[in-house]
């Protein structure tokens, strides 16, 4: 309050300091300009020219309120088309994170035409086109994005090589992938996209080809790329003895894919397991013996004992000692008695083959080993023993298949 008091105080003062002033001298003001002639007292000047201003101040504002209101009204305005652009945006995106296709669609492809940097909302509408099956589509999107921003051409291809395998089209993404690892063959992303591919296509000899790429790119964590590399190498050499049309020929591919491996590898249980295994359906049961057992007796391993009963050496009973010296350090291992008892088999040792086999069965109650110590007992006349371990073989078998539905028992 007192504030207006003093303002109005002063505002008093200037007033009548003004008025002194204009009966004191008015003053005069003559403007002549060719034949125009104006005169008066200068506060009448002073006065009209902060008449004229003041209408200049109330005429801009008028027109700035009438195209803002023209704008709020005309649906075609600037600002029109911006509040529609951002909805488009808004709702486009909370479509497309929603699963609503059609609608993100829509919405994503009329904010990208509308936008400066329309890369994401193209590459939205196009994951949406390829949702609602239109391919053709869905690639003409990801063409326009690459027309309006040509320097996102590596984002867009890695998008549209993800959508075209999510369709299934593999043969078209491989082809994207590789022409993008042509032009950019240190980027990790297409490098994983790639192992992905080959992974689903199984082709394992172009994912062995990239392993060094992905080891030296980082594009996988190291636990990851280390099971990857087992699997690759393995599966690379079952695919190399299948090469060829005849065994020795088989044989020489699957030679030459286990030499591609480095000695680290070579030293794999899993890659020692897959090479042996490998060589003894294609005959070589003499070198897959010791292979074996030059890996074993580098590292101890229970599936390569296992694998090592399997396989028939040059010599059975000093294959059965070499195995039995393995029995001192693991004498309860269940698979290395099984091997035992199956190598005493091989060596017609009947009696020793089924103390070791019964022995397993002990430790582990396992399919293989009740079929092998059934076999046996049959053909030494136990027959009601062999009966009950076939049963139990089977009901340990059961136990692994899909509870499905069986018909009833029929009473005859």
């Amino acid at each position: 309050m007192k504030r207006v008091y003093l303002l109005a105080v002063i505002a008093i003062a200037a007033a009548a300091a003004l008025g002194i002033a204009i009966a004191k001298h008015s003053g005069y003001v003559l403007i002549a300009y060719g034949g125009f002639r104006y005169q008066s007292s200068l506060w009448a000047a002073l006065g009209g020219l902060l008449m004229l201003v003041l209408v200049l101040w109330l005429l801009r504002h008028l027109i700035g309120f009438v195209l803002t209101s023209t704008g709020v009204v005309n649906p075609w305005s600037r600002r029109n088309r911006s509040r529609r652009t951002r909805i488009s945006v808004e709702q486009g995106q909370l479509d497309l994170a929603e699963g609503r296709w059609a609608s993100a669609h829509k919405h994503l492809r009329r904010a990208a035409e509308a936008e400066r940097q329309p890369l994401l909302f193209y590459l939205g509408a196009a994951r949406a086109a390829n949702e609602l099956g239109r391919a053709e589509e869905s690639d003409g999107l990801l063409e326009r994005a690459l027309e309006r921003q040509p320097e996102a051409e590596l984002a867009i291809a890695l998008a549209h090589a993800q959508l075209q395998m999510d369709r299934g089209d593999s043969e078209g993404a491989l082809d994207t992938l590789q022409a993008m690892h042509a032009r950019y063959p240190d980027n990790a992303q297409v490098l994983r996209l790639l192992h992905r591919l080959y992974l689903e296509r199984g082709d394992w000899s172009a994912l062995v080809r990239l392993l060094p790429e992905l080891r030296k790119h980082k594009a996988l964590p190291a636990s990851e790329l280390a099971i990857l590399e087992q699997r690759a190498w393995g599966q690379n050499l079952g695919l190399a003895a299948t090469t060829g049309e005849d065994t020795q020929t088989a044989r020489q591919a699957l030679e030459r894919a286990w030499q591609q491996l480095s000695n680290a590898q070579r030293q794999e249980p899993q890659l020692v397991l897959a090479y042996a295994e490998q060589m003894r359906q294609l005959g070589a049961q003499g070198e897959s013996e010791q292979v074996l057992r030059a890996a074993i007796k580098r590292q101890y391993e229970s599936h390569l004992a296992r694998s090592y009963g399997l396989v028939r050496g040059e010599d059975p009973g000093k294959q059965l000692n070499t195995a039995e010296g393995w029995l001192k350090e693991h004498p309860q291992d269940p698979s290395l008695l099984l091997t035992l008892g199956r190598l005493s088999l091989q060596n017609r040792l009947w009696g020793k083959a089924r103390d070791y086999l019964e022995s397993s069965l002990r430790i582990e109650r396992n399919p293989e080993t009740c079929a092998e110590l059934a076999r046996l007992l049959a053909a030494m006349g136990d027959t009601e023993r062999s009966n009950q371990l076939f049963q139990e073989g089977l009901n340990l078998l059961d136990s692994r298949l899909l509870a499905l539905p069986l018909p009833k028992a029929v009473n005859v």
